[in-house]
């Protein structure tokens, strides 16, 4: 177990730099290793949409399937082939993007928990998908077609499972039926709807999936795809001929590795290789881990006035509003699933009791985190700026981090003039402690949030941007001078970032003049309760 926890460690490592340089190639909205669940779900529409064409256009007859495929090349334009070439390449994508989202998401952690249900719904649909894409070979029914046809149906006949051999329906000619063909169109049809099926159940646990790349990605991608498929068309073999072998077959290695891999070992190894690899992605989440599983969010009832921003803010669906038991009809409270809540903190950054802007002596909101609960945030804010005060500090800062994001407290610690506050997601800091801590003396506040797509938890560096900058409830009020507040997309390993950040506060507001250094002090002295 030792050895699997180091693995993964030293291959999250190596993930993350790669990220880095795709970053720096693309940026991190648009790095596609951040986005390969939306890359994979931009495949499966292409090969739908390509794929009804194709059927449109696609004689279902064993002796008329390979002339009508064929006759694409003829399509004025290169339509035919640019569809075709589409077609296939989205297969490959689709299967690309798979293999890298389920290692992505082994790396970091995310077969266990909360997304254990995420993961065993995700395992079948390579299955499905492999199934699918070797079948479409055959409706070619070109010696490609033909060869893996036959290939695995001798592959499958290793199994005794079936009274009479498959390879049988490939003896001759006249075994390959035009109702055999309609059985293998029956299938490549069936199969991505059941894909489908699964997808939904992939995604249940998830809200606001995406479904689709950021639009910039997309066109990339169909650009791409678009020159790929002209510029290395894809194009039929020979007819499918019973009486010869093929003498050279052009595979496409990513759909159809299973056969030159039988070839090269045997038909049981191949077997015993893949119930091994889908054991064991079964078994994954239910192996035992290192890391304990964070503490859920705990609902004052006495303090939640059942806004739902909780329940819309949650990545995960592990709020539900129900009737509040001690309020007038129509009162609603948060409920939180235990089984489901990944302990992000998200929901209490977004409860509007964490954010009364009037005097308290104990901070109670609808939603808290037990480990870390917003009361506690307050004084520990409170009493590190007066620390810092206390040594003589002029223009204090104050570094609001988060645990999965780069180590906001090691930029922090270098700098005498600064203090730092790891949160579990940049998402849980609710934006009043922004003007909290200004108020309560502090020359600056950096918040560090993790690069775009790159959150833990999916939504908390979505969230804490929009909330600071006006565009969603509970948001950062315009009275907060904006000359004073510093936000930086930083993930782990990018403290360099933070600590570039922190310098440009730090010259910012020492550049303030000294009027609006005046204006300043009198505006974080005033203590008028403030309701709303």
């Amino acid at each position: 177990m030792r050895d699997l926890v180091g693995l993964r460690q030293r291959g999250l490592n190596g993930w993350r730099a790669a990220e880095r340089l795709f970053d720096a190639a693309f940026g991190s909205g648009l790095n596609p290793l951040r986005h390969l669940g939306a890359i994979g779900f931009l495949a499966f529409w292409l090969l739908a949409a390509s794929g009804i064409v194709l059927y449109a256009l696609f004689d279902t007859s064993a002796s008329g399937a390979w002339r009508s495929i064929d006759a694409l090349r003829e399509v004025p334009l290169g339509l035919g082939l640019l569809l075709r070439g589409v077609h296939r390449y989205s297969a490959d994508l689709l299967v690309l993007a798979m293999g890298l989202h389920v290692v992505r998401e082994w790396l970091h952690g995310h077969a266990w928990g909360f997304r254990r249900f995420s993961w065993l719904t995700g395992v079948p649909l390579i299955v499905f998908a492999f199934v699918a894409a070797v079948i479409g070979f055959w409706l070619n029914w070109d010696q490609l077609g033909q060869f893996s046809a036959i290939a695995s149906a001798e592959w499958i006949d290793a199994l005794p499972l079936l009274p009479t051999p498959m390879a049988r329906n490939f003896l001759g000619s006249a075994a390959v039926s035009d109702r055999l063909f309609s059985l293998f169109i029956f299938v490549h049809l069936g199969v991505p709807l059941l894909m489908l099926f699964g997808l939904w159940f992939h995604i249940q646990r998830i809200t606001r999936a995406a479904v689709w790349p950021p639009r910039a990605l997309l066109l990339g991608t169909l650009g791409v795809l678009a020159l790929l498929a002209l510029a290395v068309p894809v194009v039929s073999h020979d007819p499918a001929s019973l009486a010869r072998v093929p003498a050279e077959l052009r595979l496409d290695w990513l759909l159809l590795f299973v056969h030159p891999l039988t070839d090269a070992t045997s038909p049981a190894f191949v077997w015993a290789l893949v119930a091994l690899t889908l054991l064991t992605l079964f078994a994954l989440p239910w192996l035992p881990r290192r890391t304990q599983r964070a503490a859920v969010a705990v609902v004052d009832p006495g303090n939640c006035s059942g806004c739902q921003r909780c329940f819309a803010d949650c990545p995960y669906a592990a709020i539900t509003m129900v009737p509040h038991p001690n309020q007038r009809v129509g009162r609603l409270l948060a409920n939180v699933d235990g089984d489901l809540c990944a302990g992000c903190g998200i929901c209490a950054g977004a409860c509007p009791s964490s954010t009364p802007f009037r005097h308290r002596a104990h901070l109670v909101t609808g939603i808290d985190m037990p480990q870390w609960p917003v009361n506690a945030l307050r004084a520990r804010l409170r009493a590190q700026l007066e620390a810092l005060h206390s040594v003589g500090v002029a223009r204090p800062l104050i570094v609001f981090g988060c645990d999965h994001g780069a180590a906001s407290a090691r930029a922090a610690d270098g700098a005498a003039d600064a203090s730092a506050f790891s949160l579990l997601c940049a998402g849980q800091l609710p934006p009043s402690f922004v003007e909290y801590a200004l108020r309560d003396g502090a020359a600056g506040v950096l918040v560090a949030a993790c690069r775009e797509g790159g959150c833990e938890f999916r939504l908390g560096e979505r969230w804490t941007v929009e909330r600071l900058q006006g565009l969603r409830e509970p948001h950062l009020r315009a009275r907060v001078p904006a000359e004073r507040v510093e936000l930086v997309h930083a993930g782990p390993g990018d403290d360099a970032l933070v600590a570039a950040a922190l310098a440009r506060l730090r010259v910012r507001v020492g550049a303030l003049t000294a009027s609006e250094s005046d204006a300043s002090h009198a505006w974080a002295l005033a203590r008028a309760p403030v309701h709303g």
